[in-house]
């Protein structure tokens, strides 16, 4: 067979630059894309997953790179915009290869009909879906030699197609076709390289795309030719006989393979380097681009979350409950809340939380469709793994929020920009854009960690917000962490906190707990541990549910408890010191850094009448309670409790001189009043004016 018959340039031609041009024409003359979508590098490893398994040598199954994550997805590909499906596509391919009368000289004229029945696929496409069609017939081939004569059905086959008994005279050529589709691969990927380039957004140079251009309309014509020439050596051996097959052929095959390869490899080199142009030049644009839109209001959120999510696929998201593939426009008109974070995500206790404040702790209904939150995971390896795909979508198929379908497809740019600008290292965060798609919190994690959707639209300045109108009550140190405990707050109850790692003081605290409940005095205790959660608190909540009958939170609720606190830390640093938010964070800090001698924290539901004891200033106060007890019924468990602790404290001293003056009504009863200010108790006096 003649290679290079009819061949518009021939490889020594003077005038190639002339004969490319006049084919780039014809060849432009058979494109025209309906808007037809196909993932070609998913089917590209479709097809080389097929010649890794054909029998050919080690130069096919060494040399292609299986990715792993694509393999997975293998099974998702389609067509879409197209009547017929993928399979009857590839036949139709096929039959063109393989069934057309293989001519003198006419490789040219078979390769333009290829374009013309190709017209309506992106450049990408195209080539594919060939390489996937003499993929599929090269590895049937291969399939039946493999199995023959060990199996009768392959046998059978092999006779009536006529295919040589041995093929071990023929591994040289099968070797070149190796190194051959070798090259078309590498060639393809690049031209998938370039379709996948956010050409929407971000434009080219005119020469630089032009050249771009240039070389893989000339590409796509040798690679759509050197696949047709590979099908040709199949129908070879189907229609020679083994004498037949001399030494001069084998020369002559092996020759004209190495001559495409030779060819392909020569535009695969200009062409790659244009690409690495291109990818620059994209890159630092793309960069620049970021920079200026995204501190930007626009009409609407959808250019700044196609730049961020939709450069390298038109359906970038999945949400777990319907696993549809979504585009950024399901996002329109919302505030976006971006969670970045490693494919590992949060350790499960803080995700669990997470999830409980931003799914089951809804205090506001109507903010359910108000926002939504889409997960980014990025990797720090060069190449996401397995493994890290595999804990991706085990995790993104079980979360309420949208994720990226294929994270590892994210945009080299936008990985840069969010790793350099909004400072992503290790921790996770939580960008929030507005419906407008402008950054308004550059990390909203901790206030979402805190009070829920009650921090919707979570900007910054909602942040601050909600600090002022903050106070240190029971509400806020327990806010939802167990159903059981919010009730307890919303009804007023008397609820002590306590936290330590030291057995003996949980003991004798508890015991006198007991007591003063066996007086009918109603006080609940929660134990929360410390703030370092060890196996040894795990035996001292096995501990308190054996001696007291009930432990209370969970070992993962306490870890609510303790991140919250963390949260609330970060989050005021964050936002800025007001007098009330001061207080706070001095009162958190306090818990954080607690040693294991013990304290409680003593509070009746969401009034700020709530103090705090030190393990050993705790216990003296309730081993008096025979002498303080009596004053429960007027003043209230805490504030008989607040008088003999800050009793002890102003002993001697004379009245603090503070004053409440309350106005006379009819039917008025006299109660105990408690000052606001130093919580003593207060005299009464009338006073006539």
């Amino acid at each position: 067979m003649n290679f290079f018959g009819n061949d518009p340039f021939s490889l020594h031609s003077s005038s190639t630059s002339l004969a490319e041009d006049i084919l780039i024409k014809k060849i432009l003359l058979t494109h025209d894309p309906d808007g037809r979508r196909l993932d070609s590098e998913l089917l590209l490893c479709a097809m080389e997953n097929i010649m890794c398994y054909t029998a050919t040598s080690e130069v096919l199954v060494s040399r292609f790179n299986i990715d792993a994550i694509a393999e997975n997805d293998m099974s998702n590909i389609e067509v879409t915009g197209a009547e017929e499906s993928l399979g009857q596509i590839i036949h139709n391919i096929s039959n063109e290869m393989l069934f057309k009368n293989a001519g003198e000289g006419d490789l040219h004229e078979r390769t333009m009909i290829l374009f013309d029945l190709l017209g309506n696929y992106r450049w990408d496409a195209k080539l594919a879906l060939i390489l996937a069609a003499f993929a599929t017939s090269y590895g049937e081939f291969w399939l039946i030699m493999q199995l023959y004569p060990h199996n009768p059905l392959a046998v059978s086959v092999a006779m009536l197609k006529r295919l040589p008994n041995d093929v071990s005279i023929l591994k040289p050529r099968f070797k070149a076709i190796g190194k051959l589709v070798k090259t078309m691969v590498d060639l393809t990927k690049c031209i998938i390289k370039f379709e996948a380039l956010p050409l929407r957004y971000v434009k080219l140079d005119d020469e630089a795309n032009s050249i771009a251009k240039s070389h893989i309309y000339v590409a796509a014509y040798w690679i759509t030719r050197s696949t047709l020439a590979c099908s040709s050596q199949i129908t070879d051996l189907m229609a020679m006989k083994p004498e037949q097959v001399s030494s001069n052929q084998i020369a002559l095959a092996l020759w004209q393979l190495s001559s495409l390869v030779h060819r392909l490899s020569s535009i695969y080199s200009h062409l790659n380097q244009q690409m690495d142009l291109c990818h620059q030049q994209i890159e630092t644009r793309l960069h620049q681009k970021l920079l200026k839109i995204l501190p930007e209001a626009h009409a609407d959120n959808q250019e700044v979350l196609g730049l961020l999510l939709a450069l390298q696929d038109d359906l970038p998201l999945k949400k777990s409950s319907t696993r549809e593939k979504l585009g950024v426009s399901e996002l329109k008109d919302k505030v976006v809340v971006l969670l970045v974070s490693k494919p590992e995500l949060l350790p499960l206790e803080r995700l669990l939380l997470l999830v409980h404040q931003t799914n089951v702790h809804l205090p506001h209904k109507n903010l359910d469709e108000s926002y939504e939150i889409v997960w980014i995971p990025i990797s720090f390896s060069d190449k996401w793994s397995e493994a890290e795909a595999e804990r991706f979508n085990l995790l993104s198929d079980s979360l309420p929020w949208y994720s990226l379908r294929r994270p590892w497809l994210l945009n080299s740019a936008v990985v840069n920009y969010i790793k350099q600008v909004w400072n992503f290292k290790s921790d996770p965060l939580m960008v929030v854009l507005d419906s407008q798609g402008m950054v308004t919190n550059s990390n909203a994690i901790d206030m979402i960690l805190i009070w829920g959707a009650k921090a919707y639209p979570f900007s910054s300045s909602r942040e601050k917000q909600l600090w002022e109108e903050e106070h240190w009550t029971l509400k806020l140190l327990v806010d939802e962490i167990d159903p059981l405990l919010t009730r307890w707050v919303e009804e007023g109850r008397n609820i002590c906190i306590y936290g330590s790692e030291n057995v003996d003081w949980i003991r004798q605290f508890n015991s006198k707990i007991m007591e003063i409940r066996s007086d009918g005095i109603q006080i609940e205790t929660v134990y929360v541990g410390s703030r370092h959660l060890s196996e040894n608190v795990t035996h001292i909540l096995a501990t308190i549910n054996e001696e007291m009958h009930r432990s209370f939170l969970s070992f993962t609720e306490l870890h609510f408890f303790w991140f919250r606190l963390e949260s609330m830390r970060r989050s005021i640093f964050r936002a800025g010191q007001s007098i009330r938010s001061h207080h706070i964070q001095e009162e958190v800090s306090t818990l954080l850094e607690s040693t294991d001698e013990g304290w409680a924290i003593i509070g009746r539901g969401s009034t700020k009448d709530i103090m705090k004891l030190q393990g050993r200033r705790a216990m003296d106060c309730l081993n008096k309670f025979s002498e303080w007890g009596e004053k429960v019924m007027k003043l209230g468990f805490l504030g008989a409790l607040r008088n003999v602790v800050e009793g002890s404290t102003l002993t001697g001293a004379g009245p603090c001189g503070h004053s409440n003056i309350v106005p006379y009504a009819e039917g008025l009863v006299e109660e105990v009043a408690v000052c606001n200010k130093c919580k003593r108790l207060m005299e009464s006096y009338v006073v006539y004016e």
